[in-house]
């Protein structure tokens, strides 16, 4: 199985400007010796290696399972998620503010700030495409959801990183433009150095909220409610089984989903009429929900008195049960994996 490059646009995009960008920045921070140009150019640095640690991530999870891992490695894409979070604090965020204290203690005058100007403009076009390219991308699996919520529900780890990064480069460039402007009207280099500490506050902000999502990812959540909803329903709509008792889901990767539920068979069910009846019903989850790869159904009897409002796994069955959607901020497209269009055959 190989890469999708074609899922791994944004990154492309983002790694090809990001590359381009660092370069150019450097050399205008040799020519210039501005603190917030070298800031960016970490910054721009940081954001192409964590591009690579993107990559890099996409193609171990694709490695097939192993005895050690037999639910294989899909969620080496939300560990390498999360490393870039912690580099984009560490090298990005950390360096920036260093750089922006120690300017404004020792403020210096910046040398040719027109070349400053003309790189920051250069790479606020070059940033512009990326974003451009990341939203795209994103507008494809997003549906009627709002941004924040888009970020906070996704289940695939890279164009959230992509969409935040390029953001916070693009709001780093105007502090950056701000604060070389600012040096060169007033003569005080220590707006140089107030304009780097903004973008090392600035990309730290960002690393946290990516850290937040990343590390819920990495310990495992749930499926959306929407595809819950799908599963009670595949799970429910024959005549074998009574219904759903109780299940828990786990994202295993963002194109993989393990279900595990109890279902309530008759008394009078024999032990290869319930084998039967659980196949079937494995058949029509996949058949509604392909990236749910992994299915353990229980048979149980139903008691009612022992459900217990307060277990997650009972509440995601009456969640499923109800007739109002469950909030999220709308509906998602059926391209996107987390809400995926019905197979037309069903496989076990």
């Amino acid at each position: 199985m190989r890469i999708s490059w074609r899922e791994m646009k944004a990154v492309v995009a983002a790694f090809a400007a990001n590359l381009g960008i660092a370069v150019i920045k450097f050399a205008a921070f040799l020519l210039t010796g501005s603190a917030s140009m070298l800031a960016e150019s970490v910054h721009s640095v940081a954001d192409t290696g964590n591009q690579v640690l993107l990559f890099v991530g996409r193609g171990r999870s694709i490695r097939p399972a192993s005895d050690e891992h037999p639910f294989g490695f899909g969620r080496e894409r939300y560990f390498y998620g999360f490393v870039v979070s912690v580099m984009l604090f560490t090298v990005g965020a950390a360096f920036s503010v260093y750089e922006g204290i120690h300017k404004i203690t020792n403020p210096e005058e910046i040398r040719s700030p027109l070349i400053a100007f003309v790189v920051l403009a250069l790479s606020f076009v070059l940033e512009a495409f990326s974003l451009r390219t990341a939203i795209g991308e994103a507008n494809k699996v997003r549906g009627d959801r709002n941004w924040g919520t888009f970020i906070r529900r996704s289940k695939s780890p890279e164009l959230p990183v992509v969409l935040l990064e390029d953001l916070a480069a693009m709001i780093g460039l105007t502090f950056a433009f701000a604060g070389v402007a600012l040096s060169v009207l007033t003569g005080d280099g220590r707006w140089d150095g107030v304009g780097s500490l903004a973008i090392g506050l600035l990309l730290g902000t960002a690393a946290a909220i990516l850290a937040v999502e990343m590390k819920s990812l990495l310990i495992g959540e749930s499926a959306s409610p929407e595809v819950q909803r799908m599963i009670v329903d595949a799970l429910e709509a024959g005549p074998e089984l009574a219904r759903v008792i109780h299940m828990r889901t786990v994202h295993i990767s963002p194109d993989s989903i393990l279900v595990a539920a109890k279902v309530e068979v008759r008394d009078a069910d024999t032990t290869a009429q319930v084998a039967a009846a659980i196949d079937t019903a494995e058949r029509r989850v996949r058949s509604a929900v392909p990236i749910a790869k992994t299915i353990y159904l229980e048979p149980d009897i139903y008691h009612s008195d022992k459900a217990d409002a307060s277990d997650p796994a009972i509440r995601a069955v009456q969640r499923s049960h109800s007739p109002v959607p469950p909030a999220g901020g709308g509906p998602m497209k059926p391209g996107n994996p987390e809400n995926p269009a019905p197979q037309a055959s069903p496989s076990e």
